[in-house]
């Protein structure tokens, strides 16, 4: 059955050979200086263009960025070296291009203004607060973008898991949240960008693998034992920072989980709290570090003890709630469990 099914994915037919796939993602290999300028002058013109798009919030110009950023080809190259246990050096050009890239980003950051909130631009907050339904995204793109680089037929499909893969745009969003010392934000890209290459390469490894391109016997020195020594220690490290990675994921999709549960139960109590006022209403509800902050609309404000009440036992009692007038007036915060 599973033969059967790999058959239909990877029909022989259509297969392209190893030496294509090496002559396409090994750089170091044929016109090795060509390929390598290529490489360098649209990953310079990507960075350039992803960190436009970020600071000017405009999608349409992050997406072009994506479609021509070459950084996926040694992203590959890693899973097809890894699957031949041959020696490229796709990790040092990989390495090195995401050094550029947020090299780039940091030098952009000196354009933003003084006390501008990077959360509120759509290219950054999208991209710092990865989950585990990102993993599950990267993994399916890399699996199509492997499966495009087997098959002759599907070439098509590869501009379109370009868009489909964040790889440029998050190692910009670093840079700028290095420059303006907003570390976290930056782990947050870091991340994001992290499981998008480890899925890129598991998903390469495992379609290169059933396509029929592993095992080459090593093309590098070692042979024997210590050549299977030095396939399996890449899977090892691979495996370990996927663990990572997944943990990191799971914790902040948990956590994401959690403060939108929260929010709407803050919501809810405000409402009823508020609705001793005639004429008032709740504005906005949002989450600020381990602040809840709820914004009114009120001539006159009821007890903010009443409220606080009301969430005992809803929310964690370390969260301090902050309620505030549209006008700006802050009323009273204090811990719910206080």
């Amino acid at each position: 059955m599973l033969s059967g099914i790999l058959e239909r994915v990877l029909p022989a037919s259509q297969l392209r050979t190893t030496d294509d796939l090496v002559h396409d993602l090994d750089l170091s290999t044929g016109d090795s200086r060509a390929k390598r300028s290529a490489f360098w002058t649209m990953l310079t013109l990507s960075a350039l263009i992803a960190a436009g798009g970020v600071l000017t919030d405009s999608t349409a110009t992050v997406i072009g960025a994506m479609i021509i950023a070459p950084l996926s080809t040694p992203i590959m190259g890693i899973a097809l070296g890894i699957v031949r246990r041959s020696r490229t050096d796709s990790v040092r050009t990989v390495v090195l291009g995401c050094l550029l890239v947020i090299g780039v980003g940091l030098v952009f950051s000196v354009v933003v203004p003084g006390g501008y909130d990077l959360l509120q631009n759509s290219q950054v907050a999208g991209r710092t607060s990865p989950g585990l339904l990102d993993l599950v995204a990267a993994l399916a793109t890399g699996a199509a973008g492997a499966v495009g680089l087997c098959r002759r037929d599907v070439a098509a499909v590869l501009p379109g898991v370009a868009i489909a893969i964040s790889l440029v745009p998050p190692l910009v969003v670093v840079g700028v949240c290095l420059g303006e010392g907003a570390l976290w934000l930056a782990v947050g890209a870091a991340v994001l960008f992290l499981s998008n290459l480890l899925a890129l390469v598991f998903a390469g490894m495992v379609v290169f693998a059933a396509a029929g391109h592993g095992d080459a016997g090593g093309d590098g020195d070692a042979g024997g034992d210590g050549d299977a020594g030095s396939g399996r220690r890449p899977r090892i490290i691979l495996g370990a920072l996927f663990t990572v990675v997944f943990v990191l994921l799971a914790a902040n999709t948990t956590a994401t989980v959690l403060i939108t549960v929260w929010t709407h139960r803050v919501e809810e109590a405000a409402d009823r709290w508020i609705a001793q006022q005639p004429d008032a209403s709740v504005t906005r509800v949002y989450t600020a570090s381990r602040t809840m902050h709820v914004e009114v609309r009120a001539r006159e404000v009821p007890p903010v003890g009443t409220l606080l009440a009301d969430l005992r036992g809803q929310v964690p009692d370390q969260l301090v709630i902050v309620v505030e007038t549209t006008r700006g007036e802050f009323v009273e915060a204090g811990p719910v469990g206080r």
